[in-house]
């Protein structure tokens, strides 16, 4: 399992929301994508992955990360310390009944 799978699913059961994964490589998938990412992300001609985002109830959207696909320990950094954030401590704290 890609290692932003595996802490995307830990974010979304944390945060009690579910989990969209998007394959940029499946035509339909890829346009999505590349909407979210230029309206909210880390865009370029050739934008990094993974990229992820929450989207709040009201419809914003929050970009949370952008990882570096060759570069998998420098992504499980980002993604500990964002585990690890004040941000996730509250956002953790606000979803929990």
């Amino acid at each position: 399992m890609p290692l932003s799978v595996r802490y995307g699913e830990r974010l979304a059961a944390h945060l009690k929301v579910p989990l969209r994964t998007l394959d940029i490589d499946r035509g339909g998938q890829g346009k999505i994508a590349d909407r979210i990412v230029k309206a909210h992300g880390d865009d370029a001609p050739d934008y990094l992955i993974p990229q992820v985002f929450l989207e709040w109830s009201d419809g914003t959207v929050q970009h949370l990360l952008t990882g570096f696909s060759e570069q998998v320990p420098r992504t499980a950094k980002a993604w500990r310390d964002l585990l690890a954030s004040a941000w996730a401590r509250q956002a953790r704290a606000r979803a929990s009944p």
